[in-house]
């Protein structure tokens, strides 16, 4: 292909006269004036689990293709070389008891009792800020359980209990709830515009492009194009069942947003979401509060009736340990996602850190954070171990050291970060 044959993703989206962006093509260079697009992007995700793990079913062992997995890990036996099982970390002030065990688990900030909210900047939205002139959106924040208010007997906010994503030390970031309203802000649509399609409007002429990029990329632009289709298709469809669920609507309103029933089904959609986003590069920083602390989740579909929280208290039965497989299973599928996505050489998981974790090893007990994470940031992050620091001594096991040690890693040197002003050995 000629020099004048090859084109900037950045022009070919201006040309199209759109707002979806595309995927990594080979037939797009970098030029000049796009220094966004010189180097792989480096993204980070945070997939956050409430109310801890099953501690005796929680453990890895041994390295690269040969580790051992226990029975909560198995959904990621395929990726064992993508993953580090990082055991033993320490988020002083998390250690004990609910709400202020979240609030800080991406800060390791100390929070406030009482009505005044205060804790500190968590590391997603560093990154965020960082990286906030190269994509249209600075972050995701998604959530699949709503966000509760009052105040937990030990008088810390339940807003703590809420979110792990803050902009600052006294605003948490709104979670966004609704598929189809991250969707739109995804891909450019107005509210109510799901009742078409975005993508009707720009197929005939991504169509035109077909013939100006290599075979490869032809069948790339075919693969992407079906998978936003298939998100936009189940969002429209979750729209149309909460219109049929709603009979009366108040004239000139739109009608309530659809939320999946089934934690299963609304988990992976806003995992979709997060794969599109970062295969589009829309953004580079997400995080998804799959349940948050105290939940009040509810997991028919496993057999079982109480709420999360009320099974954690029993953390070793098998009732919780199929709400922890089940966790672990949708951060399987992000990652599998994110794996089948090229990117050049590498693919999008290569290119990004997505981490899962919780604020309590188990239930009041914040000693250890339970935690994995995938994908090595372009080969600066090495994978396919199992770390343990447990007996490494509170000031060389910190969780805010491995912030730090992400950080640096993804551009964004600290001198400290919560707690910790050194990154984490071994990482």
């Amino acid at each position: 292909m000629s020099l004048s044959n090859k084109i900037s993703r950045r022009n070919l989206l201006k040309g199209l006269g759109i707002t979806v962006a595309l995927p990594w093509l080979e037939s797009a260079v970098a030029i000049a004036a796009a220094p966004a697009i010189k180097a792989d992007p480096q993204r980070f995700a945070c997939m956050f689990i409430g109310d801890g793990i099953s501690p005796p079913q929680w453990w890895a062992k041994g390295k690269g293709a040969e580790m051992e997995l226990g029975p909560s890990l198995e959904a990621l036996a395929p990726f064992k070389d993508k993953i580090n099982v990082i055991n033993g970390l320490f988020n002083k002030e998390g250690d004990g008891g609910h709400a202020r065990c979240t609030g800080n688990i991406l800060s390791g900030a100390a929070l406030h009792r009482g009505r005044m909210i205060k804790g500190g900047i968590s590391m997603d939205q560093m990154l965020a800020k960082k990286n906030e002139d190269f994509t249209p959106l600075s972050s995701l924040v998604l959530g699949c359980e709503q966000p509760v208010s009052g105040f937990h007997e030990s008088q810390y906010s339940m807003v703590y209990a809420s979110h792990i994503s803050w902009q600052n030390s006294d605003s948490p970031i709104p979670i966004e709830l609704y598929p189809s309203l991250a969707f739109d802000s995804l891909f450019g649509g107005k509210a109510g515009k799901l009742q078409g399609s975005i993508l009707d409007e720009v197929l005939q002429q991504a169509n035109d492009m077909r013939g100006k990029v290599s075979g490869t990329d032809k069948l790339k632009l075919d693969e992407y194009f079906s998978s936003v289709r298939e998100t936009e298709q189940r969002v429209q469809r979750l729209n149309k069942l909460a219109k049929e669920d709603t009979p009366v609507i108040p004239a000139g309103q739109r009608p309530p947003l659809g939320m999946p029933k089934d934690f299963r089904e609304y988990s992976r959609l806003m995992c979709d979401l997060i794969a599109l986003a970062f295969q589009t590069d829309r953004t580079r920083i997400a995080t998804l509060l799959m349940s948050r602390d105290l939940s009040g989740q509810v997991y028919p579909f496993l057999g079982i009736r109480d709420d999360h929280h009320s099974y954690s208290h029993s953390n070793t039965g098998k009732e919780y340990q199929s709400i922890v497989k089940c966790h672990i299973e949708q951060y399987s599928y992000l990652i599998e996602k994110l794996s089948k996505m090229q990117e050049g050489e590498k693919t999008v998981l290569d290119n990004s850190c997505i981490m899962f974790v919780s604020e309590h090893w188990n239930a009041h007990n914040g000693t250890q954070v339970p935690l994995v994470l995938a994908g090595s940031l372009g080969g600066k992050l090495a994978t396919g171990r199992s770390l343990d620091y447990l007996n490494a001594g509170n000031s060389k096991r910190k969780l805010c050291s491995l912030y730090l040690s992400l950080m640096s890693r993804m551009g964004l040197e600290l001198p400290q970060f919560g707690d910790a002003n050194e990154g984490l050995a071994g990482i």
